[in-house]
């Protein structure tokens, strides 16, 4: 019964898949290289041109148009860390609408190398993906694999650790030298990162030193890029969690403006500060007048819960990566309105309702037994959920799009929230959703105090929440 259920399901997913295909390639011009990049003849559009479409309150819908294509924001773009999705092709993320996805600098060097990518023409065709594609700097290895980096002015020596004793040295220099061989339609500074968790007294030289010498190297990065009319280069803003006025943060958004780049990322954050400096770090960069400037693409790095990033669009961030969608479904997790599914779990085992009661995703007749009777024992199984959370995410993305540009921003958070959290309600209740939400969604005009009981009494829920079979049963 289970080899049948497999084989069903593995049928009707490549139904979908052939649905969608013809949509998807219509989205991303038929396979073929859009000319985003060209223009009238005579003229040279730059790489990247942003278009503002819509606002309500501080969140905004736009349209980036890249080499590759046009990408519509707000957006998720997934983690491919070395030029794959795991367990998915480039042909199965066309199918998701996936307009641009991530590599890693750091990781592409060591496989398969910038050498075997200059050779074929750089990383879109060896993985034959005809979308945009992002390129992190290699920095956050400096918080990552921190125990085997040393970090001077010069660059960051990194010991790769599959080959124990080896040496690699990245500098400003050789990232961009090298994203420019890997043929990154966008292009991440080298910045100098240190962990959110550090303390602001204790380390306070650190800290310092990083926001300096982050400004230092975007300087060597601009002037080490050899291809500024077919790729574009962000700045990251950096001052780890200092957001007084005056502070590390605001000086490293006041020069990092000046060097008037194509985009910028708020990064140095999602490392395990408290969330209620993390949305204070946001809300700094995004804010109307003295954050980010309006008319070009805003960035936040390594942010991928479903409640980060609600929120975080409604104070006005464009752009959105994580490895986490990806990762917690090669574990048996799946992600759907009401927080998380740990299929793993026994309570699923005869519970014969779809991930998502009432979705419209790829699999829509799978049933949570099912999953459960396979999660981790088979292969399949982690495609499947992978394919599912990323549907999750980018359909979240566009649901949130829409909203902005009907001018039903707020309304449509609140149903978010309602949904996420279907424990907590108006008072008398229990239990609450994390206060820092409240607090973020004031400052956008999003009232939240008739949804929910937020006196003293009531607990704070998670921010990832936990569906089970007992309270979802319909």
């Amino acid at each position: 019964t289970v080899f049948r259920g497999i084989v069903a399901g593995l049928v009707q997913l490549a139904s979908y898949k052939l649905a969608a295909v013809e949509a998807a390639s219509g989205a991303n011009n038929g396979g073929s290289k859009p000319e985003a990049a060209g223009g009238t003849e005579g003229q040279q559009k730059p790489p990247l041109v942003f278009h503002l479409e819509a606002t309500c309150g501080r969140a905004r819908a736009s349209t980036v148009t890249l080499p590759h294509g046009d990408v519509l924001t707000p957006v998720f773009m997934p983690v491919g860390t070395q030029g794959t999705i795991k367990g998915m092709s480039s042909e199965d993320m066309k199918t998701l609408g996936c307009r641009i996805l991530l590599g890693n600098t750091f990781h592409l060097a060591n496989r398969p190398t910038c050498e075997l990518l200059r050779k074929c023409g750089g990383l879109h065709n060896l993985m034959k993906w005809n979308g945009n594609i992002l390129t992190d700097s290699g920095g956050f290895q400096m918080v990552s694999l921190l125990k085997l980096a040393v970090i001077t002015e010069a660059g960051v020596e990194f010991e790769d650790p599959k080959k124990p004793g080896s040496r690699m040295l990245l500098t400003p220099e050789k990232s961009i030298e090298s994203q420019n061989d890997i043929g990154a339609d966008i292009m991440m500074a080298l910045d100098d990162v240190v962990s959110s968790t550090l303390d602001p007294v204790k380390d306070e030289f650190r800290i310092k030193e990083a926001t300096d010498r982050t400004l230092r190297w975007i300087d060597r990065c601009i002037s080490a890029h050899r291809k500024p009319e077919s790729q574009n280069l962000f700045g990251i803003v950096q001052g780890h969690l200092d957001t007084k006025p005056g502070g590390l943060r605001e000086y490293s958004l006041k020069e990092m403006i000046k060097r008037d780049l194509p985009g910028y990322a708020i990064g140095g954050l999602s490392g395990g500060e408290a969330k209620n400096e993390f949305w204070r770090v946001v809300e700094q960069c995004t804010r109307p007048g003295a954050g980010l400037p309006e008319q070009k693409p805003r960035y936040l790095m390594g942010v991928g819960y479903p409640l980060d990033i609600v929120i975080c669009v409604a104070l006005g961030v464009d752009m959105f990566d994580c490895v986490y969608p990806c990762r917690t479904a090669r574990f048996g997790t799946a992600l759907v309105r009401s927080g998380q599914l740990r299929l793993t779990s026994a309570e699923f085992a005869n519970d014969f309702r779809p991930l998502e009661p009432g979705g419209k995703g790829p699999l829509k007749e799978y049933t949570r037994a099912m999953h459960h009777s396979i999660v981790t024992k088979e292969t399949v199984a982690a495609q499947l959920i992978t394919w599912h959370n990323l549907w999750f995410m980018l359909n979240l993305l566009t649901e949130m799009r829409e909203a902005i540009k009907a001018n039903t921003f707020p309304d449509w958070v609140r149903q978010f929230l309602k949904d996420f959290f279907p424990s907590a309600g108006p008072a008398p209740c229990a239990v609450c959703p994390p206060r820092w939400v409240k607090d973020a969604l004031e400052v956008c005009g999003i009232p939240l105090d008739d949804l929910f009981d937020w006196s003293e009494t009531a607990q704070e829920l998670p921010d990832m929440p936990k569906d089970s079979a007992k309270n979802s049963k319909q």
